[in-house]
């Protein structure tokens, strides 16, 4: 089977079908408009699909405070899963990491502490000095392990967002949107669906300290599994969060809340409108033929076209049927094609 690439084919293919979607909302069953929330933005992701379902200014660059620390545990979770470090390596704990500022998990300097131990005092109780003790650990200094944050979110194409440091403590050239948030998000737990399940701890112990999580969201709601909260002067209150309801996930993100209870209202509010009110559907499956090509100067005229991956939709509640799905297929395709060949 030929397979297309992913986005450059459902791109083209959809985009009748999302006219298609935005004109039947307005005679269909109605839906209460998504929330309008007094904060600096937000966005509300359909995990399997990526789609946005509500968002308020999701293009708006603004500092992420602790957020950033989710694009620390990816590339920790990198290395673990290219087993370029282990869990059980120990960490010599720097001075600089041990005198970081804002919140911590208490290491001291010059003792070694695991990668386990660190990673959960990043993810539990966002620990700046464990953040700080991971980068060194793995790129040599903070500001080498920065060039790797950025690195990784180029390739996520987090077109918006330029870290400067590993903790999310205060600096100019730190800035990200809502939308690179719940991207990098839906990164984190499709990439390392095994590592992701340590967003779920609310507390660990150590050196004889129990430390909570800070995402109370979790403590409220049994279907939230993370996964990270934020909080500056300039960045106001902060909180990504995915929740997980049968088979469907949600993303939210919420940024420059007013206070700690207004972000998790609003999370609450976001994910409850998007299981209410949205669906998802896969459409395609992987590697199922989807279509037939016309194809020129070959021994076939006609081959079966089809996708590299599932492919998912997320639309208002009992308007799949009224769907229509088109496929644009490149003109005049001309012997040889190859499987994986990109046709549309």
């Amino acid at each position: 089977m030929i397979q297309l690439k992913n986005m450059i084919f459902l791109r083209n293919l959809f985009f009748l079908t999302l006219v298609t979607f935005f004109s039947i909302t307005s005679f269909a069953g109605p839906i209460p408009k998504a929330p309008n929330p007094n904060i600096s933005s937000y966005v509300l992701m359909d995990y399997d699909s990526g789609m946005v379902i509500a968002s308020k200014n999701p293009n708006l660059m603004l500092p992420p405070a602790s957020i950033t620390k989710i694009m620390t545990s990816y590339i920790v979770f990198t290395e673990l899963k290219d087993k370029a470090i282990s869990m059980e390596d120990e960490v010599l704990i720097s001075k600089k990491a041990w005198k970081m500022g804002g919140s911590k998990m208490f290491i001291e300097v010059g003792k070694k502490v695991k990668v386990s131990d660190l990673l959960q005092g990043v993810i539990v109780s966002s620990g700046n000095d464990a953040s700080v003790a991971l980068a060194e650990y793995i790129s040599g200094d903070e500001e080498t392990f920065v060039n790797y944050m950025n690195q990784i979110a180029t390739t996520l194409k987090l077109n918006n967002t330029n870290y400067a440091n590993s903790t999310g403590l205060p600096n100019k050239e730190l800035y990200t949107t809502s939308k690179d948030i719940a991207l990098l998000s839906r990164a984190l737990i499709k990439d390392f669906p095994r590592l992701y399940k340590m967003y779920r701890q609310k507390e660990y112990i150590f050196n004889e300290i129990k430390q909570y999580s800070r995402n109370k969201l979790m403590y409220i709601d049994d279907s939230v599994d993370g996964i990270k909260t934020g909080f500056t002067k300039k960045a106001g209150y902060c909180l990504a969060s995915s929740s997980k309801r049968g088979s469907r996930r949600l993303i939210a993100v919420v940024l420059g809340a007013k206070n700690p209870g207004q972000r998790i209202e609003i999370s609450k509010s976001l994910l409850e409108y998007g299981f209410r009110f949205f669906e998802t559907h896969k459409v395609f499956k992987k590697d199922m033929e989807i279509h037939q090509a016309r194809v020129y100067s070959g021994n076939e005229t006609m081959l079966p076209v089809g996708l590299s991956e599932d492919y998912f939709i997320a639309i208002p509640r009992r308007q799949y049927k009224k769907i229509k799905k088109e496929f644009i297929i490149d003109k005049n395709l001309t012997a040889p094609i190859a499987k994986n060949d990109v046709v549309g």
